[in-house]
């Protein structure tokens, strides 16, 4: 992920399909190893974005292969940072069209930005959960050679929420 989130370079009013190029060392275009390089992204990875339609290259050459230019590398960049802050595809994939739609309306953007909050703080909640009722089954724990161990007892004793016993229920 770039290490600075808000160091993208603003969508010019005249790209209605397309996001800013990204200035290149060279005005050459780059195979898939040099996008990687750039990107921080495997070839493997920017191959899924492409076939999720998150994503498509520039160009191809005669033999097919694929070519990227500066724009492509920063849509790969807006990609990865998005992947970086949680959103699903589905989500990058609106994120992305929203990016590159000049007449968006920034509420529409906010309000997919807000869902996602909300989800990565129910995600947070339930992490916390999970690690205090660990922390709570360590605190019994003697730890030692003896073979009793409360982690394991209330790992055993916890069900999963909804969870019921089919052997319990058949037996009756």
């Amino acid at each position: 992920m770039p290490e600075n989130l808000t160091s993208y370079s603003a969508i010019p009013s005249d790209a209605p399909h397309r996001p800013a190029p990204v200035a290149l060392a060279t005005s050459r275009l780059l195979n898939i190893g040099e996008a990687s390089a750039r990107t921080g992204l495997s070839p493997k990875m920017i191959r899924y974005y492409e076939q999720q339609g998150l994503f498509e290259p520039h160009a191809r050459s005669t033999a097919g292969y694929r070519q990227y230019d500066g724009q492509d590398i920063h849509s790969l960049n807006f990609i990865h940072s998005a992947r970086a802050l949680g959103f699903s595809l589905k989500q990058i994939a609106e994120l992305t069209s929203l990016w590159r739609d000049r007449s968006r309306a920034s509420a529409e953007v906010k309000r997919l930005a807000m869902a996602h909050i909300n989800e990565l703080e129910d995600k947070a909640a339930t992490l916390k959960r999970m690690a205090a009722t660990l922390r709570d089954l360590a605190r019994h724990c003697h730890g030692d050679e003896r073979p009793e161990c409360p982690i394991l007892d209330g790992i055993a004793d916890q069900s999963p929420k909804g969870a019921a016993c089919h052997s319990e229920a058949n037996s009756r």
